[in-house]
C-alpha cells in the first residue's frame, strides 16, 4: 500500500510538474509574471526559494502543482497579468503545458522500446543464401528454417513494417558449438565455429520470419484436442503453406475448412506434423479448430532514434484513439465498461501494479509505458474544451478572436470557477466509484511473458 502511495505521487508528480514548466517558461517568455510555481497543492508548507519574481513553494497535498499567473481568473488588466497578455501570448502559454506532456510521453514511450518491450519475434527461414557468406560456410540451404545457435534460439522481428534487435534468450542455452535447423520436416544439426555471431549468420541470408503464431490454449472436445494440440505449440505450416504475417492461420484454415490438412507444429524443439480436420461450422466462440492462438513474443530492443520515432508515433496513436473514443462508443464498437473515466484512486492502483512488475522482472517497460500513456493522457484531457481547463481558456480566446472583442475576464473566471467545482464532483464520484469496485489491474508479467 505505501509502495503504490508513494510511486503514484512520485509519477503524477512528474507529470504535471513538467506541464506547469511548460505553462511557466512560456507565459515567462511572453511577460506574464508567474506568482507562484508550486509543487503539490496548498497549504502551504515552505517557500523553496524565489527566483525572477516567482515563489517556488512546496505544498502539503502532494498530488500534482501549479504555476500561478498574476490575474489568471480575475479582471485584472495591468501590465504583466495573464489578461493583459495578447491573444496569442495567452494561447501559447495555455498550450505549452499539454504540449510538454505531449513531448514526455514521446520520451517515456522512446524510454520504453529502448528498455526492452515485448515484440512479435519468428524463426528465420532461408530465401537465398550469399556466395562466401558465414551462411554459406555453415551449410545452409534455402527453405532452411535456423532455430538455434549455440544453444540460443534463433528470433527475428515478425513485422515487415517495424524492425527491431530482439533480446537473446538465454533459457535453452548449451555449450556445443552447433546450428541447429529444421530442414525437409527433419531438426538436424550442422557443426559451426564457436566463434559464429548470430548477427554474421543472418547478415549472409534473405529470410522471412515464420513460426510467430503459437498455440495458447486447446478447447477439450475440438479437433485440436482431438490432433493433440498443446499450449506452446509454434505453427509452421498447413499442408504445403507456410503460416507468416502474409498468411495467418486462421484465414489459411477457413480455405480448408471440413478438409482433413497435415499441420506442422514445432514442439519443445522438435518438428511434429498431425493431421487435422477443421470444422465448417464450428460452436460459436471455438473456431475452426478449437484453439486460442497469440504470437510468439519476446522482449526486444530499439535504438535512440528509432526509439524516438516510436515514441512519436506511438503519442499520436493514443491521441487519435482518445479523440476517437466518443465515436466508437455511439457505433458500439467500444463498450462503456471499457470507456469509464479512472480517478486518482485507479491511477495509482495501476501505477503500483506497474512498479510490483518491474519489481518483479527487473524490467523497466511497465512504469515507462504506463507513465507514457498517462502523460499523453494528460495532454489530451487538458487539451478538452471544457471550462477551467487549458482547452476552455483556449475556447474563449478562439471566441475572442472571432468576435474581435474579448469576453469580460470577471465574467470568464466565474464560468471557470463554477467549471472548476463540477469537474471536482465529477472526480469526487469517480473516485468513488474506483474504491467500491474492483478494479481490474494490467498483467503486467503476462505481457512480458515472464
Amino acid at each position: 500500500m505505501i509502495l503504490t502511495v508513494v510511486s503514484f505521487i512520485l509519477v503524477l508528480g512528474v507529470l504535471v510538474f513538467f506541464h506547469e514548466l511548460g505553462h511557466y517558461w512560456v507565459a515567462r517568455r511572453n511577460g506574464i509574471v508567474v506568482e507562484e510555481f508550486g509543487m503539490g497543492y496548498p497549504p502551504r508548507l515552505v517557500k523553496l526559494f524565489r527566483y525572477d519574481g516567482t515563489d517556488f513553494t512546496l505544498n502539503l497535498i502532494p498530488f500534482g502543482g501549479f504555476a500561478r499567473m498574476k490575474g489568471e481568473d480575475m479582471g485584472d488588466m495591468t501590465p504583466g497579468s495573464f489578461n493583459a497578455a495578447s491573444r496569442m501570448a495567452r494561447a501559447a502559454t495555455l498550450v505549452a503545458g499539454p504540449l510538454m506532456n505531449a513531448l514526455l510521453a514521446v520520451v517515456l514511450f522512446a524510454a520504453s522500446f529502448m528498455a526492452g518491450f515485448p515484440a512479435v519475434v519468428g524463426y528465420p527461414q532461408v530465401i537465398a543464401v550469399q556466395p562466401g557468406s558465414a551462411a554459406a560456410e555453415a551449410g545452409l540451404q534455402p527453405n532452411d528454417v535456423l532455430l538455434t545457435l549455440h544453444g540460443h534460439r534463433v528470433l527475428v522481428s515478425a513485422l515487415e513494417d517495424f524492425t527491431y534487435d530482439v533480446m537473446r534468450d538465454d533459457s535453452a542455452a548449451g555449450s556445443s558449438p552447433e546450428l541447429t535447423i529444421l530442414r525437409d520436416g527433419q531438426v538436424m544439426a550442422l557443426p559451426v565455429a564457436s566463434t559464429l555471431r548470430e548477427g554474421d549468420l543472418l547478415d549472409g541470408l534473405d529470410y522471412l520470419p515464420v513460426m510467430s503464431t503459437e498455440v495458447t490454449l486447446v478447447v477439450e472436445d475440438t479437433p485440436a484436442a482431438q490432433a493433440g494440440l498443446q499450449p506452446g505449440d509454434l505453427v509452421y505450416a498447413v499442408d504445403k503453406t507456410i503460416i507468416s504475417q502474409n498468411n495467418p492461420l486462421n484465414e489459411v484454415i477457413q480455405q480448408h475448412a471440413g478438409q482433413e490438412v497435415q499441420l506442422g507444429l514445432l514442439r519443445d524443439g522438435q518438428y511434429i506434423v498431425t493431421p487435422i480436420t477443421p470444422r465448417a461450422n464450428p460452436p460459436e466462440g471455438q473456431g475452426s479448430l478449437g484453439v486460442q492462438i497469440g504470437p510468439q513474443s519476446r522482449l526486444a530492443t530499439l535504438p535512440l532514434w528509432s526509439a524516438l520515432w516510436e515514441g512519436v508515433r506511438s503519442t499520436g496513436e493514443y491521441a487519435l484513439l482518445v479523440l476517437q473514443l466518443p465515436v466508437l462508443l455511439v457505433m458500439g464498437q467500444v463498450s462503456p465498461s471499457d470507456a469509464q473515466l479512472t480517478g486518482p484512486v485507479g491511477i495509482a492502483q495501476m501505477v503500483g501494479g506497474a512498479v510490483n512488475a518491474t519489481m518483479d522482472t527487473g524490467l523497466w517497460f511497465p512504469i515507462w509505458r504506463l507513465s507514457a500513456v498517462l502523460s499523453a493522457a494528460l495532454a489530451i484531457t487538458n487539451l478538452l474544451p471544457l471550462p477551467a481547463l487549458d482547452g476552455g481558456r483556449l475556447l474563449f480566446i478562439l471566441v475572442e478572436a472571432i468576435r474581435g472583442r474579448r469576453v469580460n475576464p470577471e465574467r470568464e473566471g466565474f464560468i471557470h470557477m463554477v467549471g472548476f467545482m463540477l469537474l471536482l464532483g465529477l472526480l469526487v464520484l469517480v473516485t468513488v466509484r474506483d474504491i467500491t469496485t474492483a478494479q481490474q489491474g494490467i498483467d503486467w508479467i503476462s505481457i512480458l511473458g515472464q
